[in-house]
């Protein structure tokens, strides 16, 4: 069977308007205008893309299928490519800080982010997810998780099935990462990819939110080793496309099979 061939994933990195769906979602009608069909494969945002971090959900939670899904839809679409990001759901009298990924052709993955921000309390808000999710996107297999997710290693442990194929090729975190913790960040984005042998794709926003809290981007990908492929500035709005090579993941991992040592474990 052929390899898959290789993945274009676009970055988007900016300033959140505070609780402010319609001129979020505006203003990043804005910013894709300068991508053209089909040059990208998938289109990132970051967390809570159309609201900002915010824990007023009974205010701005939006159902299934709602506004923002459906403005993903049409960018999807448009742009011939998936889009992805998290906003807030409500759904049974609960409130989800879900990510959806939204396909070309309206249908969609979602996946509730699992581990909630205390310190922020957004776990005495918001309903954790407790299923975790694999994407296949053009024959990459994807890991969606969201912001916090990050600091817990075993939720996001790259394992390898029977055959020996690793469960995901590509880890991807969707942020609102305060600029006082980015150091922990950017250390933990790098351990991800180290001990997971697999490409890291991570957005964060800029500016400063609702909460006064500031935020310096330093969204990224990297590769398996660890090292940086992108180069998105540090406090600066920006956008950028990245080239994924599946056949150098495989020959990395073929070359240097550290996963064929790991540890077996079941999540319960």
């Amino acid at each position: 069977m052929a390899s898959p061939k290789n993945l274009h994933i676009t970055l988007v990195q900016t300033s959140l308007h505070w609780e402010q769906p319609i001129k979020n979602l505006n203003q990043f009608s804005k910013i894709l205008s300068a991508l053209k069909r089909n040059e990208t494969d998938l289109i990132v945002l970051p967390e809570m893309f159309n609201t900002g971090f915010s824990m007023n959900a009974s205010a701005l939670a939006e159902k299934p299928e709602g506004l923002t899904m459906q403005w993903m839809a049409e960018v999807a679409h448009a742009l011939s490519s998936a889009v992805c990001g998290s906003l807030i759901i409500t759904e049974k009298t609960k409130f989800h800080n879900r990510f959806i990924w939204m396909n070309v052709d309206g249908s969609y993955e979602q996946y509730d982010k699992r581990h909630l921000f205390r310190m922020g309390k957004e776990n005495g808000v918001f309903t954790a997810g407790t299923e975790s999710v694999l994407i296949n996107h053009k024959g990459w297999n994807i890991c969606p998780l969201v912001c916090y997710d990050l600091r817990f290693p075993v939720w996001s442990r790259n394992q390898l099935d029977q055959n020996g194929n690793a469960d995901f090729d590509l880890l991807l975190y969707v942020a609102n990462w305060p600029a006082v913790r980015s150091h922990a960040w950017n250390q933990l984005l790098i351990a991800r990819a180290i001990e997971n042998q697999s490409y890291v794709a991570a957005v964060n926003r800029v500016g400063k939110d609702g909460n006064g809290m500031d935020h310096n981007g330093e969204s990224v990908v990297l590769d398996p080793l660890g090292k940086p492929i992108s180069k998105l500035k540090r406090n600066k709005k920006g956008i950028e496309t990245v080239e994924l090579s599946y056949k150098e993941l495989t020959k990395y991992r073929s070359a240097f099979p550290v996963m064929m040592d790991a540890d077996r474990f079941k999540i319960i």
